[in-house]
């Protein structure tokens, strides 16, 4: 029930992040529609593709999609109210990142794939749907910029596998990894920590 909640929290999240940014480039409302969806459920949906869970989770199970187009509406009407509460919702945002982070691992695990293996799936789960929001509006995506974003999903995923060697409660295992994909993510927002930049000569 507790990660139900806070993957509809996290689902919210990402989609009122891709609806923002694509109101910023002045799309119309499917414009708005197509990349607040695809920033929610994107990440999910490129996970399943990728591993042959195919019809995708979301098509299955529409729950997720009922709360991203519940999101769109709310994000249109609200849509002043949220812009101004933006920096507090990089909470959200952050949440939803390290329980779809888990969510991917989870998948993995339960198909008998290599913990490495799980830890790249679960971070494209919680990073490929900001990807695509990113490609969609015509900007670099976010992980492939400066910001500690995508490597906080890779940290909370090799403390999840482990935590596992030590057989601790699943629950136990559950909440670090969140909570420290959590930290992580904050922490580097907040000290502007960034990995180094690599750039050709003369440039």
């Amino acid at each position: 029930m507790v990660f139900t909640i806070l993957d509809i929290i996290g689902t919210m999240a990402f989609a009122i992040s891709g609806g923002l940014t694509a109101m910023e480039k002045k799309m119309d409302v499917f414009g708005i529609s197509i990349v607040a969806i695809c920033t929610a459920l994107g990440g999910g949906t490129l996970r399943d593709m990728l591993i042959g869970n195919t019809p995708v989770a979301w098509l299955l199970n529409l729950q997720n999609f009922y709360v991203a187009i519940l999101t769109i509406v709310v994000t249109i009407l609200f849509r002043r109210q949220l812009n101004k509460l933006r920096r507090s919702l990089l909470l959200f945002d952050t949440i939803g990142m390290g329980v779809f982070t888990l969510i991917g691992i989870q998948t993995g695990v339960q198909i008998g794939l290599h913990p490495l293996v799980c830890i790249l799936l679960g971070t494209i789960t919680a990073c490929f749907g900001g990807v695509i929001r990113d490609i969609l509006c015509n900007e670099i995506p976010l992980i492939f910029s400066r910001e500690i974003y995508a490597t906080a999903c890779l940290v909370g995923g090799a403390l999840y596998f482990l935590l596992t060697r030590f057989h601790l409660p699943m629950d136990l295992v559950y909440f670090a990894t969140i909570g420290l994909i959590i930290a992580v993510r904050l922490m580097a927002v907040y000290y502007h920590w960034s990995l180094p930049r690599v750039k050709l000569p003369g440039y």
